[in-house]
C-alpha cells in the first residue's frame, strides 16, 4: 500500500471534516472510530488516545501475534473462515470470534507478564 499513514494529535474539528467527506464518527472517551457513509467503499479508521487502555490492548495483541506466528496463523484462518461463514451476519461473525479473541488476550497477557512487555513505537 502506498498511502502514507501519519500520527497527529486529535483535532476536535475532525468529526465535522469527516462528515463533509461522507464519513461517520463513533466516539468513546479514548477512541474515535470513523466509517464510510452507507454504500461507499468500506473504510475503518481508529484514532486512540496515546497511553489509554483502548490503545494498549490492540498493541499488546498485535505484538503477541507477531511474536507467536502459529497463533497469528490460527487467528487469521479462523477470521477468514468466520468471515466466509457469516458474510451476511456481522453480529454472528463477532460472536464467533469473541471466545478466541479473549483466549488470545489471556495468552498475550501472560506473555506480557513473562517478558515485561511495554508498548513500543507506532508502526505509522
Amino acid at each position: 500500500m502506498s498511502d502514507r499513514v501519519e500520527v497527529v494529535d486529535y483535532d476536535p474539528e475532525w468529526p465535522e471534516e469527516f462528515a463533509k467527506l461522507g464519513k461517520a464518527l463513533r466516539a468513546e472517551l479514548t477512541k474515535r472510530y470513523f466509517r464510510e457513509r452507507p454504500g461507499a467503499r468500506r473504510v475503518h479508521i481508529h484514532v486512540r488516545e496515546l497511553g489509554s487502555f483502548s490503545q494498549q490492548v490492540p498493541l499488546l495483541l498485535r505484538d503477541h501475534l507477531r511474536a507467536h506466528p502459529a497463533e497469528a496463523a490460527e487467528f487469521g484462518e479462523a477470521k477468514r473462515r468466520w468471515a466466509h461463514e457469516f458474510a451476511e451476519d456481522r453480529r454472528a461473525y463477532l460472536a464467533a470470534k469473541e471466545p478466541l479473541v479473549w483466549e488470545l488476550l489471556r495468552r498475550a497477557d501472560a506473555w506480557a507478564q513473562e517478558i515485561g512487555w511495554r508498548p513500543g513505537p507506532s508502526d505509522a
